[in-house]
């Protein structure tokens, strides 16, 4: 895993064409990796999908002022 700072970059020059019935052949290395590094691997994809950077997104915080009677 990437160290926390630096920016994970997708190579776009790999391309693999497969027939759409082949059977995946990505199957034994995943189960062959521990829950942690699989967790680990669904979370750098949903960042890269998502745009999310979690050292700078944060939730937004609103505070309203409310007068009591």
């Amino acid at each position: 895993m990437e160290a926390e700072g630096q920016s994970v970059r997708l190579d776009k020059t790999a391309l693999s064409i497969q027939p759409l019935h082949a059977p995946p052949d990505d199957r034994a290395y995943w189960h062959a990796q521990t829950p942690a590094a699989r967790l680990a691997a669904v979370e750098l994809q949903r960042q890269i999908i998502y745009g999310y950077d979690p050292a700078t997104t944060r939730l937004q915080r609103v505070f309203e002022v409310v007068e009591l009677k």
